[in-house]
This record gives C-alpha cells, sequence and structure tokens, in this order.
C-alpha cells in the first residue's frame, strides 16, 4: 500500500494571511495561523524576577490552547516546519515562542519572511530559510519587560491615589503630556494684532491691461510690520497718493519634487487628512490589503507590502516596473532620466521597504469592484504615491516683482504651473491649510508704471499653536524618536479609551483627568514622561536588535531608580478625589442625576448610587439632520470597533444607517440624500450617498477652529 508523502507546515500569524498563502502554495504545504502572540507574562501577575536578573515568565496566552494543540498535531505529521510571522520583532517573538512549544531546535533554519504577500516572495522565502533573530527577539523582551514594570508598577499607584482603572505606559504617558503641553501652550498665549495691506494693481486700462495683487514690502526703504489700526490707515493713504513703477523683475523656473513612498506614519498622517481615517481605522484597512484581498479573476491576492516600516526605500524590482509604467500611463515627459532617491529619517529601520503596492499594473480602478470603499480609497492612496514618487518633478515660472513709490514698495510674487509632473497623480495634503499662489502670471516690464485701482488693509492676530490632531501627533511622536511604526495607532487609541485625551472635530483635547494624571506624573516620574528619555531608550532597544548591546542591561540600569522613584511616590501622593461630571438627566429608576463615566466603547451616563442602583444609559448626540427614510432624528452612535456612525433613532421600526453624516440637503440630480465629506485638500463637500450619482455639491470652507 503506498504512504502519502508528508506536508510541510508554515505558520503564519492570521486567517486572512493563511488563507492567502494556501492559495500560492498548493497540497504539498499546510498553512495554519496563530493568531498573534501564543505566550506572554502572565495578566494576573507582574511575570518579571528582578531579583533573578530580570527573568521573565512566559505563559500560554488564554484561549490559545485550542490553537496551539492543532498546530501540534500539524507540526507533529509534518515532514518540515516553517515560521511565517511578520518580519518584525513582535513576529520574530511569536516564531521563538512557537519554535519552544513545538520543540523545534533554535538553530535549525526554519524562519522565513518576506516584505510581501505574493506567490514571488513567499517561494523564494521558503527557498531562504534563516535561523532565529536573537537580536530581534531580545529587543522585544526588552520592550515587553520596560513596559510591563512601567505599566504593572505606576498604574496601581493612580488607581489607588486617583481613579481606578487608570493607566501608565512609556509611550502613552509621553503622548498624554504633548497633548496637555499643546493645551498649556494654548492656554498661554496672548495675541498680538498685525494688519495685512494689499494693492489692487493694474498695468493700464483697456482689454490688455493685466490686473493683479501686491503686498506691502516696506516703508522708506525699511521692513515694516504694521501692528494698529492707526498705522494701516496712514499706509493706506500714503499708497492710494504714491506713483508706482516696477523697479526690479525676477522671473525663475521653480521645480517641485514628489514626496517619498509611504512610512507607516506619513500614511496614516495622510489618511488622516485626505480621507479623515483614525490611525487604527487606517491600521485596520492596509491590513487586510496587506494580508490578501479575492480579486476577481485573480483569487487572493496580497496588494501592498509590508505595513510597519520606517523605510522609504523601495526594491530593484518595484523600480523597474514603475519606471517601465510610467510612460505607458502618462508619457515619456513624466519619466525622469535617473531614479528618484529619498533619504529616510535618522535612527529609521532599513529592514523593509516603503509601503507601496505589489503590482504596479494592478491599477486602483481595475480592482475597485472587489474592493470595498475604504479598502479602494487607501489602496488608491498608496498607489498613487507610490508612482508619483518615481515621475518628473512638477515646473513652474515664477516672477517677484518689485513696485515702488516715492515711500512705499510693494512686491508681488506669483507662481504658474508649466508641466504637471508628479501632480497630475498626487499632491501630499498639509495639517494646516495653506493658500495656493498658483495663478497666470501678469505680464510685467522693468521702469513699466503700475497704478494702484485699490487698497485693502486687513486686521488680524497672531494665533496660539494649533491642537494636534492624529495625524500631526503622530508626526510629533516621530520627529522626536517615540515609539515605532507599530505603536502610533494603539498609543492613540489607548489615551483616548482611557479618558486622557478626547477627540473632537479631529483634534485632540487633555480631558481634567489626563492633565491630573500627567501633572502627577511630571512631579513623581519625570523620566519616564521625558521625551528624550522616552526616545533614548528607543534607541537602546534598536542597538540591542543590532546586537550591539545586552537587553538585561537596560533593565539593570533603569529599575534601581525606577523603584526608588516608586517608593517615593507611594508615600508622597495624596489621595485626590475625582469627582464625576454630573449630567442634567435624572435617573429612571431611583430619581439621582445621573454622572458621566468613561466605558470601553466612549462616555456613557451612570446612576452615581451604584452599587445600590446599576441603572446606565448611552449618551444620545443628535444631529440636525432628520431620517432621510423617515424623517424622524439622526443619533451620532458609536461601532463596537470604536468607528462613528448615524442612525435613525426609530431603530429598529426604521433601519437607516450611514458611517458618512448625512446632511440635510438633497441631491438636486437624483433626490437622494447627501453626505458630508473631506476632499484631498481638506474642504468640506456634500456628496449624493447614491452610488450611481455621487453629484457633489459646491465646496464649503474648510472647518474652522475657534482655538485657532
Amino acid at each position: 500500500m503506498a504512504t502519502t508523502s508528508k506536508q510541510k507546515l508554515i505558520i503564519v500569524e492570521s486567517p486572512a494571511k493563511a488563507k492567502t498563502i494556501s492559495r500560492y502554495l498548493g497540497k504539498g504545504y499546510k498553512v495554519e495561523a496563530s493568531q498573534g502572540h501564543v505566550c506572554d507574562l502572565p495578566k494576573s501577575q507582574l511575570g518579571i524576577d528582578p531579583d533573578h536578573d530580570f527573568d521573565l515568565k512566559y505563559i500560554t496566552i488564554r484561549g490559545r490552547g485550542e490553537i496551539l494543540s492543532r498546530i501540534r498535531k500539524e507540526a507533529k505529521n509534518a515532514s518540515h516546519v516553517y515560521f511565517a510571522t511578520d518580519p518584525d520583532r513582535e513576529g520574530e517573538a511569536i516564531s521563538w515562542h512557537l519554535y519552544h512549544v513545538l520543540g523545534v531546535d533554535e538553530n535549525e533554519p526554519c524562519r522565513i519572511e518576506f516584505n510581501e504577500v505574493t506567490k514571488k516572495a513567499v517561494q523564494n522565502a521558503i527557498k531562504n530559510p534563516r535561523k532565529l533573530d536573537m537580536g530581534r527577539i531580545d529587543a522585544q523582551q526588552a520592550r515587553r519587560a520596560l513596559d510591563r514594570l512601567v505599566g504593572y508598577k505606576i498604574s496601581p499607584l493612580l488607581w489607588t491615589k486617583i481613579k481606578k482603572g487608570l493607566s501608565a505606559g512609556r509611550v502613552q504617558s509621553v503622548a498624554t503630556k504633548m497633548v496637555v503641553d499643546r493645551e498649556n501652550e494654548i492656554d498661554a498665549f496672548i495675541p498680538e494684532e498685525y494688519w495685512d495691506i494689499s494693492a489692487k494693481c493694474s498695468t493700464g486700462s483697456g482689454k490688455k491691461a493685466h490686473v493683479f495683487t501686491a503686498r506691502l514690502a516696506g516703508v522708506d526703504g525699511s521692513k515694516t510690520q504694521v501692528n494698529n489700526a492707526k498705522d494701516a490707515e496712514k499706509i493706506r493713504s500714503m499708497i492710494e497718493k504714491e506713483t508706482f513703477i516696477v523697479s526690479e523683475i525676477k522671473r525663475k523656473e521653480k521645480k517641485r519634487m514628489p514626496t517619498p513612498p509611504f512610512t507607516t506614519s506619513s500614511l496614516q498622517q495622510e489618511a488622516g487628512r485626505k480621507l479623515n481615517f483614525t490611525t487604527a481605522r487606517t491600521m485596520q484597512v492596509v491590513q487586510q490589503l496587506y494580508e490578501g484581498i479575492d480579486i476577481a479573476g485573480e483569487g487572493t491576492q496580497g496588494l501592498v507590502t509590508y505595513i510597519r516600516t520606517d523605510s522609504v526605500r523601495i526594491s530593484d524590482d518595484a523600480l523597474e516596473a514603475v519606471r517601465a509604467f510610467i510612460p505607458q500611463k502618462f508619457g515619456p515627459e513624466y519619466l525622469p532620466a535617473e531614479k528618484n532617491e529619498y533619504k529616510g529619517r535618522k535612527n529609521a529601520q532599513d529592514a523593509h521597504e516603503a509601503i507601496r503596492p505589489t503590482d504596479v499594473f494592478r491599477t486602483p480602478d481595475s480592482i475597485k469592484s472587489s474592493l470595498n470603499r475604504e479598502q479602494y480609497m487607501l489602496y488608491r492612496l498608496i498607489y498613487n504615491r507610490f508612482v508619483a514618487s518615481q515621475m518628473a518633478p512638477a515646473v513652474y515660472q515664477t516672477l517677484t516683482a518689485d513696485i515702488t513709490g516715492q515711500h512705499i514698495s510693494l512686491r508681488f510674487y506669483g507662481e504658474h504651473k508649466t508641466f504637471s509632473g508628479f501632480t497630475a497623480l498626487y499632491e501630499e495634503s498639509l495639517d494646516e491649510t495653506v493658500s495656493s499662489v498658483e495663478m497666470t502670471l501678469p505680464v510685467l516690464e522693468e521702469k513699466q508704471k503700475i497704478s494702484v485701482e485699490e487698497v485693502s488693509s486687513e486686521q488680524h492676530f497672531t494665533q496660539p499653536p494649533s491642537r494636534y490632531t492624529e495625524a500631526s501627533l503622530v508626526r510629533t511622536l516621530e520627529e522626536n524618536g517615540i515609539g515605532r511604526p507599530s505603536t502610533y495607532a494603539p498609543t492613540i487609541s489607548t489615551i483616548i479609551s482611557r479618558g486622557y485625551v478626547s477627540r473632537e472635530k479631529k483634534r485632540l483635547y487633555p480631558t481634567e483627568l489626563g492633565i491630573m494624571v500627567t501633572d502627577m506624573m511630571e512631579k513623581y516620574f519625570s523620566e519616564i514622561v521625558d521625551t528624550e528619555f522616552t526616545a533614548n531608550m528607543e534607541t537602546k532597544l534598536d542597538e540591542v536588535e543590532e546586537g550591539n548591546a545586552d537587553w538585561k542591561k537596560i533593565l539593570r540600569d533603569f529599575y534601581p531608580e525606577f523603584e526608588k522613584t516608586l517608593h517615593t511616590a507611594e508615600k508622597e501622593i495624596e489621595k485626590v478625589e475625582v469627582k464625576d461630571e454630573v449630567s442634567d438627566v435624572p435617573c429612571d429608576q431611583c430619581g439621582a442625576l445621573m454622572v458621566y463615566k468613561m466605558g470601553r466603547y466612549g462616555r456613557f451616563l451612570a446612576c452615581p448610587n451604584f452599587p445600590d442602583c446599576r441603572n446606565t444609559k448611552p449618551i444620545l448626540n443628535y444631529i440636525d439632520t432628520p431620517c432621510p427614510k423617515c424623517g424622524k432624528r439622526l443619533l451620532e452612535k458609536i461601532s463596537k470597533k470604536n468607528r462613528k456612525f448615524y442612525g435613525c433613532e426609530a431603530y429598529p421600526e426604521c433601519d437607516f444607517v450611514s458611517w458618512d453624516q448625512p446632511v440635510a440637503e438633497k441631491c438636486p440630480q437624483c433626490g437622494s440624500y447627501m453626505v458630508e465629506k473631506h476632499n484631498a485638500r481638506g474642504e468640506v463637500i456634500h456628496l449624493c450617498a447614491n452610488e450611481s450619482c455621487r453629484y457633489k455639491s459646491n465646496i464649503k470652507n474648510t472647518e474652522e477652529y475657534p482655538d485657532e
């Protein structure tokens, strides 16, 4: 009787990734998913023994027993086992734990990794297995131990002294402090008055005349800042009486280079600005694109490369493909003679490529029908950014003209795009709206007489620094070397869910609780919330990964002083009573005014007489727009995945729901309801909800924030 040959076992992290890889490898392979970490420090105890050189106690994570039993069974019957977890520290640690659970020799080359979930990448990885990277594993252990020591030692102190359920963390406490510090800057800011003075100028009369706007440059040969209405009126009067000529003209050609392909941080920032995604939502959707999507006619395909990276490098194969694609799609003039090269930020890890599409010929529109709306939007963003990064620069003709009178000098600056280059496909957004100066340039000559048709003076006040958005906080964390690509999204989610920070109209505000905890951390644990200390710790972890530092020494250096600080804090911190904010909503059961509480899915109302009365209520946030289906009121709600949506108050009788906020305006083309959206420039538009119509209304001004 013939015996069937044993299959090779490949272990990955997620079921979606397992499904994709199974399709690539066929019958000779069995692919199983560990569903993340299988071993970790115990939740019920510290799990670290400082008295025995910081030995770590690992246990099987609750709920992983059945998964491990299945993997053990498959491994026992397999001819070979490969560990294909993610190509980073966490992935290496998961493989390491699986090695031990399955009894595989650490020196056996069974670890495989790939930067993209494609058939070619997976097959190449299997041909080139390696041994475990203990540098990565030790760096992960050091980070895990540091985070556990800080969290498990300080958090109980917060519970005792302030409020149960609070937490502290190496990165989250620094992020919270940043938001608090920004609020303090805004509170301390004293606005200063200034005036902008501009003149509507003309080169003559008739059809050939050119009209343009010049701004005040100086008075009597000196730069002048106008600080009050009296001086503004005086200068305005002087301009009206002056005779002006063009004294100097400078014409230049300016080239604007494209931005590099996405890192994790820049993707989170741009998705926040252009798509209005939270950092957490961005990572959820891009994970789906990385692990594999079922594409019509192709089957399951990984659409983008590995998503946790701070490198802007791309492979030679990807470069060759995109340079072949650009002239086909846009024309030869859009391809630069040499490849565009980008320099990564200091301390960037270059192990992985930038985030890019796995196949540049798989355009967003060609697979749109196989993607949901969010997947399509994010894939298009990644795709366009990558292709644009290797396109020719945009070219502008610039004109600077000095226009002088006897006492007053004006200046005109304008630029006109003469070649679109990469901007034909993609332009980066900014956190703050910047008005464009692109225009049709006036025809001016030196010594030419200029007449002033109208003078405008406009009062302004200097503005405080803007409150952080998720995008700008991620950028600041990255610039300060705090955290790594995998930590930005969970850090922001944590400080919001803990009630330290609230998110309103995309802006991050510190709560009273967040300010209180930060004040305590600054006073007693100043090193933990110090940006330089936290950044230096990240550098030390990088050194461990590179094999240039001992991970246990980091803990030995950190813990003794931390323990002293902890004892001092326990003695000196006085208990603070945090009173719950009282609402005007009476409890249905006992009549007491309910109080606001923070739960897993945000704020809710609870009876203050707990535990005698356990009544709770959701906070109902109504919007002004009536339900498009039945005419009753619409509620702003939060899903189990912490995502905002809108539903009818009459649910379940009326089942209307929408991810986007409906507006009262009806579509003039099809009569459907419209929703509020943001375009690529951050401006608010109204868009028809009918997928077959998608009419856009006139663009309104970008959201204005009273603090800016």
